[in-house]
């Protein structure tokens, strides 16, 4: 078993081997996904060890230490935490050494195709359609809120492969090249000015069975896979004390007291609390995850992460008084990232909207915690046995 004293001296040895100051970014990412140390609790191979989870932080707060480059995480957030294991789970070796290597360094970026128009909280309920003919498939259909798919060099995939069984049984899930034929990407304009998410259209797109994840129709077990791990990544992320949405507001509070009331006081004093807790919770689910994969749980702190921003922000465009309303840059922009706290009260307010909705809305999440958390009997379904043909539409 790797301990914290080997994955220190591993790590101090690729240093030393490959120089920070002096070696190319992605050289040096390269180098240290093949040391192990880029996902410590992934197999030898494929950029780990089979070091316990926890472990992690020995090696980051050591390269970390001495400004060693990192692989930017927040650009390519769905490939590292959605994409990632979902492939080491179900994908075979084949798939396993050709993708995650440059999906950890970068050099690739990932994108999912899951919701439609008319399957977003009814995930289940898709039509686009996945049809065999030979060793491919032909994929057609159209996706929405797909974000980074402008900047995707990849996409996950699930699509209907047989409409004569119940919805949530005819799903496959497949790896889609964003840049094959057929594949258009169109922004969609938010209420921040910009297109960071998009809408997708597939149009007689060739995927080899190569692709593919998992069994013909066993696409929404593994798709469990990748929700659970996207919950989790949305709201468990790693973050200090005041990192995220309440350390810009208490920054404000502390360095301009002229701006301060009572009752403001007593709701970020509420807020930085609840925040902390959330924090600290999030840290004991990634403990947690140390002895399998992330379960129902993911859907409680996704719930209180939106919460929580929502509230915030608010909280900060009011304390700003008509500060608040001002709006850095409208422009029509389509960004690499999210980037919560590189931008004004206004965009943070604006942006956090949209967190009850992205990586499962919160009514769908309550129904999750209910369920499968909280033992609550299911509600009642008239669809579970009816052909995915046969359904209203």
């Amino acid at each position: 078993m790797t301990d914290a004293a080997e994955l220190l001296s591993r790590t101090r040895e690729l240093l030393a081997a490959r120089p920070p100051a002096t070696t190319d970014r992605l050289d040096f990412l390269k180098a240290r996904f093949d040391a192990g140390l880029a996902w410590v609790h992934y197999p030898e191979g494929l950029g780990g060890l089979g070091a316990p989870r926890s472990l992690q932080v020995v090696v980051d707060a050591e390269l970390e230490a001495v400004g060693a480059p990192d692989n930017d995480s927040r650009r390519n957030g769905i490939g590292l935490g959605m994409a990632a294991p979902t492939i080491l789970k179900y994908g075979t070796e084949e798939q396993k050494q050709r993708y995650l290597r440059p999906l950890w360094i970068g050099e690739e970026v990932w994108c999912q195709l899951f919701s439609e128009p008319g399957a977003g909280s009814d995930l289940a309920a898709l039509g686009t359609r996945a049809v065999r003919d030979g060793d491919d498939w032909v994929v057609n259909g159209q996706k929405v809120w797909t974000s980074g798919a402008h900047n995707a060099r990849w996409a996950i995939l699930i699509a209907r492969t047989d409409p004569n069984v119940p919805k949530h049984a005819g799903i496959t899930y497949f790896i889609c090249d964003m840049t094959d034929p057929g594949v258009d990407v169109r922004p969609l304009r938010q209420i921040t000015g910009e297109a960071e998410f998009n809408e997708v259209f597939l149009t007689d797109v060739r995927i080899p069975d190569s692709r593919r994840l998992g069994g013909i129709g066993d696409g929404w077990r593994v798709a469990q896979t990748t929700l659970n791990n996207e919950r989790v990544a949305i709201g468990g992320m790693r973050l200090p004390r005041e990192g995220g949405m309440i350390g810009p507001v208490a920054k404000t509070w502390r360095e301009r007291p002229g701006l301060r009331t009572h009752d403001l006081h007593q709701r970020l004093l509420k807020l930085w609390v609840e925040s902390e807790v959330g924090r600290l919770t999030a840290e004991r689910l990634r403990q947690q995850l140390v002895a399998g994969q992330p379960g129902p749980e993911g859907a409680g702190m996704k719930l209180a992460f939106a919460r929580l921003n929502q509230e915030i922000s608010g909280l900060e465009v009011e304390l700003r008084g008509a500060e608040g309303l001002l709006y850095d840059d409208w422009t029509m922009r389509r960004p690499e990232l999210v980037d919560f706290t590189g931008r004004d009260a206004g965009y943070r307010y604006l942006r956090a909207k949209g967190n009850s909705i992205e990586g499962g809305t919160s009514e769908v999440l309550l129904n999750i915690v209910a369920e499968r958390v909280l033992g609550l009997p299911a509600e009642p379904r008239t669809d579970k046995d009816v052909a995915w043909k046969d359904l209203a539409r």
